[in-house]
C-alpha cells in the first residue's frame, strides 16, 4: 500500500471581486460578485515508501496548495487523500505525530530565542522520550554541524543557518513523511549543497518518504529520480527523471575549448551556436548527432578542451509546458 495516496484531489477558492474608490466600497457592502479560482484540479498520484519525489510546477501551479492539503493545513473541495493511511484533513493527533511540513519561506523558531528553545517545546508537543530526544538532536546536530548555534537567538543566525535549524525541529521526532517546500529558496550555494546532501543521506539511511517543491532545479537533479509536474492545478507529468528528460529533450550541449581563434561560420556547420568568444564556444547538438560530430570537431579543429554536458532540466520543463499548451 502506497504511503501517501492520491484521487481526485481539488481545492477551489472562493472570493469576491472589489474595485477600486470609495463608491464601489460603498456598493459592495450590498452586493458583492464571487469568483472562484480552481487551485488544485483532480490530481491523482500515489506514493511508495522511501521515496524522495520531486512536485513541480512554476508559480500559482497548486504545489503548496496540494501540500498543505496532505499535511492537514487545508480542506479540499472535493476528492480523496490517504497519507501513512489516515485523512490528513481529520488532523488526528496520531498522523500529525507521524509527518513534518518544512516550508522555506516560514519559520516554525522563535525569533527572538535559541533554537534550542524550539526544539524543547517540540520535545513535548511530538511527546518524545527524552532518550530518544538528546540521541536524535545530537545525531542531527553533529551532521549538520550546528552544535555551537543551539543557543545562539534565531534572529541572529544566518538564512542557511536557520534552515538547518528548521530541518532539526523538523526531524525531531522522526518523522515517517517529510514534505519539503521551498527548502533551500534564498541560501547561498554552499548552504544549498549542504542541505542537499544532508537530505539525500537522511532519505537513503531513513527511509523517510520526502515530497520535495523547488524551483532550483540543482535541488530536484541531485535529490530525485522522480518527478510529478503540476501546471494550472492540472498533473502533466509523472514519471522519471531521465525519461522525462529523454522525451522532451532532443539535443545536448557542446562546450568547446580552443587554442586559438576559430570564426563562427566555421563553427555553426557543427550545431547552433548558443555563446561563442574568440577560443570557445557552446553549441546546441541533436543528441543523435554528438558522438561523430565531438569527433569531428577534435579531428579538424584545435581543441584544447572538449565537454558533453545535459540540457538543465529547466529547459526540460519549459519544453513540457510548450508542447502541452499546442496540444
Amino acid at each position: 500500500m502506497p504511503i501517501i495516496q492520491v484521487k481526485s484531489l481539488s481545492k477551489t477558492y472562493e472570493y469576491y471581486k472589489k474595485q477600486a474608490g470609495l463608491w464601489n466600497s460603498v456598493k459592495s457592502l450590498f452586493h458583492r460578485e464571487k469568483l472562484f479560482t480552481q487551485a488544485v484540479k483532480n490530481v491523482n498520484f500515489s506514493i511508495a515508501e522511501g521515496e524522495f519525489v520531486g512536485f513541480l510546477g512554476p508559480n500559482g501551479a497548486g504545489k503548496t496548495t496540494t501540500l498543505k492539503m496532505l499535511s492537514g493545513i487545508l480542506y479540499p473541495t472535493s476528492g480523496e487523500a490517504s497519507v501513512l493511511g489516515y485523512t490528513p484533513w481529520k488532523r488526528q493527533p496520531v498522523f500529525q505525530k507521524q509527518f513534518a511540513l518544512v516550508m522555506g519561506q516560514k519559520n516554525q523558531l522563535w525569533w527572538d530565542l535559541p533554537a534550542m528553545e524550539s526544539f524543547l517545546l517540540n520535545k513535548e508537543i511530538y511527546e518524545v522520550p527524552e532518550k530518544q530526544f538528546r540521541a536524535t538532536l545530537d545525531e542531527l546536530t553533529s551532521i549538520l554541524d550546528i552544535q555551537r548555534l543551539l543557543d545562539v537567538p534565531v534572529r541572529k543566525l544566518s538564512l542557511g543557518e536557520r534552515m538547518k535549524c528548521e530541518l532539526v525541529a523538523a526531524l525531531l521526532h522522526s518523522p515517517k513523511v517529510l514534505f519539503l517546500d521551498e527548502p533551500t529558496i534564498g541560501l547561498d550555494v554552499v548552504s544549498q549543497h549542504n542541505i542537499r546532501q544532508f537530505l539525500k543521506n537522511y532519505n537513503k539511511e531513513k527511509k523517510t518518504t520526502i515530497v520535495l517543491t523547488s524551483h532550483y532545479m540543482e535541488d530536484v537533479e541531485a535529490l530525485c529520480e522522480r518527478v510529478i509536474i503540476i501546471n494550472h492545478g492540472v498533473v502533466m507529468y509523472d514519471g522519471a527523471l531521465k525519461k522525462l528528460i529523454d522525451q522532451y529533450i532532443d539535443h545536448k550541449i557542446l562546450e568547446v575549448t580552443f587554442t586559438e581563434p576559430v570564426e563562427a561560420q566555421t563553427l555553426s556547420a557543427y550545431g547552433l551556436i548558443k555563446e561563442q568568444s574568440s577560443q570557445r564556444v557552446v553549441l546546441e547538438v541533436p543528441k543523435k548527432d554528438i558522438k561523430r560530430i565531438a569527433s569531428t570537431l577534435m579531428a579538424k579543429l584545435p581543441v584544447d578542451d572538449l565537454l558533453i554536458n545535459e540540457v538543465n532540466i529547466d529547459e526540460v520543463i519549459r519544453n513540457l509546458f510548450t508542447n502541452s499548451a499546442q496540444l
